[in-house]
């Protein structure tokens, strides 16, 4: 048990000191305007380069993975049929759709769905 403690804390000292030392070794002291503004062929740019981002698209690509996941946990579902009872697969089934129907009910009553506003 004695070794076992010392071997962990042996091992966080390590990586925290590895942490700190590629902190310090990655610091970027100079900023320099040419390297942090964008690069458009040579000339100067004409707007910004940080336009705000449409939210819409960011809440369509989380409902999107949302749903793909699903799929991906529905999948084994089909395999598992012949390896247990009817009756609680099929409760599975449904509750883990029905969870999932029901999130999809609040996100549409919350407007997330809805493109245009």
């Amino acid at each position: 048990m004695y070794i076992l403690m010392i071997s962990v804390l042996f091992t966080l000292v390590v990586s925290m000191l590895v942490m700190m030392v590629a902190s310090l070794l990655s610091k970027k002291v100079v900023v320099d305007r040419e390297k942090s503004s964008p690069f458009e062929c040579g000339f100067d740019p004409k707007g910004s380069a940080r336009l705000p981002f449409s939210l819409r698209f960011f809440l369509v690509a989380v409902i999107f993975l949302i749903f793909d996941v699903e799929i991906t946990l529905l999948m084994p579902l089909a395999y598992i049929i012949s390896l247990t009872n009817i009756f609680t697969w099929l409760f599975a089934g449904l509750m883990f759709l029905l969870i999932l129907l029901v999130g999809l009910y609040y996100e549409w009553l919350k407007g997330a769905l809805e493109w245009s506003e």
